[in-house]
């Protein structure tokens, strides 16, 4: 079976780094576009009474072709193999994701037709979308279920510190979710120097950052469009 491409994201993360390790964990809205084929707005109709969707789509960037029988999820500290059909490895034998994200709107645009707004997506700017599905509760929802070595969602794992107030300069929903997505710590997890200067690319932004045992200080935060440096 060939899958077809729908429809791309369209949002602030882009690059790999810094992105959201789950869907919903930090709230930053994105759009989905279709591609020229499937701008058909009567595809989604009824879709409106949906708060949730399924989105499942490739990982375009995954850079390698090869898939592991085993993989080192970062829930685990990145030093624990288990199977890689334990866990949401991109390197798997079909490089597919499947997310959940909330649907806040259907819009339609004179050019580009018919989007959705979604929010909590994990997904860089341009990942190939396959399919959408509406989330049903009654089906989808299982809260008594086991969830094996990642039983609840990760706490907060540092503390955000933006000494020169320079997240006041973005709009609002953007800074708060550039702040979540900072707090989830973006870094590998073998990497714990506190000297090491990270860059990381975000709604038309670079954000220069560094880690302090539990804290993440802000040290720049850059237009690319201004900097060209993106």
């Amino acid at each position: 079976m060939q899958l077809k491409q729908i429809a791309h994201i369209e949002g602030p993360y882009e690059t790999k780094f810094g992105v959201p390790r789950q869907a919903g964990l930090a709230e930053c809205r994105a759009r989905v576009v279709f591609e020229p084929e499937y701008r058909v707005a009567e595809a989604l109709r009824g879709l409106e009474g949906f708060d949730y969707v399924w989105l499942l789509w490739g990982f375009h960037l995954n850079g390698r072709q090869e898939w592991s029988p085993t993989v080192r999820p970062p829930r685990l500290g990145g030093n624990k193999r288990v199977g890689v059909f334990a866990t949401r490895s991109p390197y798997r034998p079909n490089a597919v994701g499947l997310s959940s994200v909330r649907l806040m709107e259907v819009t339609v645009d004179a050019q580009k037709g018919p989007a959705l707004v979604v929010e909590g997506a994990d997904l860089v700017s341009g990942t190939p979308i396959y399919d959408i599905k509406p989330y049903l509760a009654y089906a989808d929802s299982h809260p008594e279920a086991r969830s094996g070595f990642a039983p609840a969602a990760p706490e907060t794992a540092l503390e955000v510190d933006d000494p020169q107030s320079l997240l006041a300069s973005l709009p609002p929903d953007l800074a708060v979710a550039l702040r979540q997505s900072l707090s989830l710590d973006p870094r590998p997890h073998y990497q714990e120097d506190p000297e090491r200067r990270y860059a990381m690319l975000f709604g038309g932004y670079e954000v220069k950052f560094h880690v302090v045992d539990k804290r993440l200080i802000i040290d720049t935060l850059d237009s690319c469009e201004s900097s060209q440096k993106c």
